[in-house]
Formats: C-alpha cells, sequence, structure tokens
C-alpha cells in the first residue's frame, strides 16, 4: 500500500513526515488553500520520495514555472482540466495524477478521455473545495469503476479508517493520499499518527 501525504507547509514538519519512507509528498499551489505552499525546499533531501504539485486549473506556463522551481515530479491536476492542457504538461516530461472529486453520482466513463494521458488517478470526495475537505465518500460507488490506470484512494482518510482501508480492495487501488486527517492544523501534519498508521497498513 502507496502512501502519499498532502498540503505539506512546513520545513521541520515536511522532514519529519519524509522520515517515516513516504512514497509522494504533496505541496499546494493553489493560492485559495489554506495549505498553499511558496516555501524553499533547497535545503531539504527527499531521497526516494517524490515531490507532487497540487494545481488547480493553473495557467500552464505558471504551472510549468512551479514545477521547475521545485523539481517536482508529479502534477497533481484538481480541477476541470482537458486531456488537451494535460498533454502538453506531459511532454515538458511531468508525471500526471488527474483527480477526479467524487460524488453518489459519479459517472466513471469521464476517466476515460484521460486513461492514455494520466498516469496516475485520484478519486477524492466532492465538496466545496477542490481538496482538503476533510469528508470521505462511499468507497463502494468504486465498484463502478473499470478502467486500467491505477488510483489513490482519497477524502479524509485519518488513523480511524485503517480498517477500513485494509478492507477495501480493488485492483487498481495501489495506495491512499492523507491530509486533513493528520492535521494539527492547516499544513501541519501530526507525525505520530501518521507513523502508526503507516505501521499498521503495513502490518508491523
Amino acid at each position: 500500500m502507496k502512501i502519499k501525504v498532502c498540503g505539506m507547509k512546513y520545513p521541520e514538519n515536511i522532514r519529519s513526515v519524509l522520515a517515516l519512507g513516504i512514497d509522494w509528498m504533496g505541496f499546494i499551489f493553489y493560492p485559495k488553500s489554506a495549505r498553499y505552499f511558496d516555501g524553499d525546499l533547497s535545503g531539504i533531501d527527499f531521497g526516494k520520495t517524490k515531490k507532487v504539485g497540487v494545481f488547480v486549473d493553473e495557467n500552464p506556463e505558471i504551472l510549468l514555472q512551479k514545477a521547475r522551481r521545485y523539481a517536482l515530479d508529479y502534477i497533481q491536476l484538481h480541477g476541470a482540466e482537458s486531456p488537451e492542457y494535460i498533454r502538453r504538461i506531459k511532454d515538458e516530461g511531468f508525471k500526471i495524477i488527474k483527480v477526479f472529486r467524487v460524488g453518489k453520482e459519479f459517472d466513471f466513463s469521464v476517466c476515460q478521455d484521460y486513461t492514455g494521458w494520466a498516469d496516475l488517478f485520484l478519486f477524492d470526495t466532492k465538496g466545496k473545495l477542490p481538496g482538503g475537505n476533510g469528508e470521505q465518500f462511499d468507497w463502494k460507488i468504486l465498484e463502478n469503476y473499470r478502467e486500467d490506470k491505477s488510483f489513490l484512494l482519497s477524502g479524509g482518510i485519518g488513523l480511524k479508517h485503517v480498517d477500513q482501508v485494509l478492507n477495501f480492495h480493488h485492483p487498481r487501488c495501489i495506495g491512499v493520499d492523507v491530509n486533513s486527517g493528520f492535521e494539527i492544523e492547516p499544513g501541519l501534519k501530526n507525525v505520530a499518527e501518521l507513523k502508526e498508521f503507516i505501521q499498521q497498513l503495513s502490518g508491523l
């Protein structure tokens, strides 16, 4: 089970979370977010952890400037970005995570146009904000997802959801994305809870 921790802001907290050996770390470049990141990562060793930049319908030139400044590995798109938009970003050498906000009547056929361009999908809860709502959708809906593209499960996941995550089975689910469910305040993660969560998922 791969782990992505998103919405990081503070250098010491970033280092502490990296020490847990997570697979991806996400930084939000959406100005309206309480977790908006505009700091400095130059002195931080990410090791094998991949850096993910989260954007929402951003001007592609601004997005690419940020991506190069922070040497991002993945671009996570949380808005209504078109397949053509994704192709332009992908042509610059970045991997793509395309987010879909899932509600009760979500139509998974919309994923088809993105299957050839995105490297990974992420299913999050449809809420008032593009992400970080701290709410969970009904994971049973994902039984209707039948594309070949792998995905991450997201949406208000916290330490109390370990059993739910362990009991969720889908052939294309490769991991989870966590954010607000492990926060002391926006952008500041509870490292002890994250460590326990990872250990329980790993059966340690």
